[in-house]
C-alpha cells in the first residue's frame, strides 16, 4: 500500500478566468505524473461563461454571444459556470489508489450527495442522466450539481459544479448537459440559504468520507 500523500486545498476568494484555471490544473497534473506537486482540490468561482465539453452539439448553444464560450476536454456537453456556483477542481494520482475511472466518477457524485445531504436535501442519480438531481417541492426535478472529468496518465483534473447561489437565468444561454425537459435549480432556489463558507467547510468534510479508496492525508482545516 502507498504512503498517504498530503492532499493540498485551495480556495479562491475571487472570480478565476477560465483560461486562467485551464492552464493551472494542466501545469498542476503535470507536475504531480512527475511525482513534483501533491494532488489538490481547487474551490473557486468563475465570471459567467459557458464551457462545451467534447460532445457538445451547437444546436444546443442557444444564445452564442451571450457569455464567452469555451471548448473543453472535459467530457460531457454544454455547462455554465458562473458567480454562486462552486466549482471543484479535483486533481489526483489515481496511480496510488484504484484505476477505477468509473469508481471515480462515482465517488464524486457522492461527494456531492453527502454534501447536498448535510443540508437536508435528497440528490440523486439518474440513469441516461450526468449530474445531481433534486426533486422540487412541486414534483418536478432539477439539476443542481455537474459532473465533467478528464484523465490523463491516470490523473484527473477539472470536476465538479454544485449551484449554491447562481443567477439560474444564465443557464437560459444553452441546453445544459443536453437535458432540454428539466430545469435547473440550486440551494437557494430550494430555500437553502446557506453560505459558500459553509458550503466549503462541508466539502472538506464529506471528501475524506467518499474518497478513503485513494491513500491521501487531509491538509488540516485552516
Amino acid at each position: 500500500m502507498p504512503q498517504p500523500t498530503a492532499l493540498e486545498w485551495r480556495r479562491e476568494t475571487g472570480e478565476v478566468a477560465y483560461p486562467e484555471a485551464t492552464s493551472t490544473m494542466e501545469a498542476r497534473i503535470a507536475a504531480i505524473h512527475a511525482g513534483e506537486a501533491r494532488p489538490l482540490i481547487w474551490l473557486l468561482e468563475h465570471p459567467p461563461l459557458y464551457t462545451a465539453g467534447t460532445s457538445a452539439d451547437p444546436a444546443e448553444l442557444l444564445e452564442n454571444d451571450r457569455f464567452p464560450v469555451y471548448p473543453t476536454g472535459r467530457g460531457g456537453r454544454y455547462t455554465y459556470h458562473g458567480p454562486g456556483q462552486r466549482v471543484a477542481y479535483v486533481m489526483l494520482d489515481l496511480r496510488q489508489g484504484r484505476r477505477d475511472v468509473r469508481l471515480f466518477v462515482q465517488s464524486l457524485e457522492d461527494w456531492m450527495i453527502r454534501t447536498l445531504a448535510r443540508f437536508g436535501v435528497t440528490g440523486e442519480r439518474r440513469d441516461g442522466r450526468i449530474g445531481i438531481w433534486v426533486v422540487k417541492p412541486d414534483g418536478s426535478e432539477a439539476k443542481i450539481g455537474a459532473i465533467g472529468v478528464r484523465i490523463r496518465k491516470w490523473i484527473t483534473f477539472h470536476g465538479m459544479a454544485l449551484n449554491v447561489n447562481p443567477d439560474l437565468a444564465h443557464f437560459g444561454g444553452i441546453v445544459p448537459c443536453g437535458i432540454a425537459e428539466h430545469g435547473v435549480t440550486s440551494l437557494h432556489d430550494l430555500g437553502i440559504m446557506v453560505s459558500m463558507d459553509e458550503v466549503d467547510a462541508v466539502l472538506r468534510d464529506t471528501f475524506a468520507e467518499v474518497f478513503d479508496w485513494l491513500p491521501l492525508k487531509p491538509e488540516p482545516a485552516p
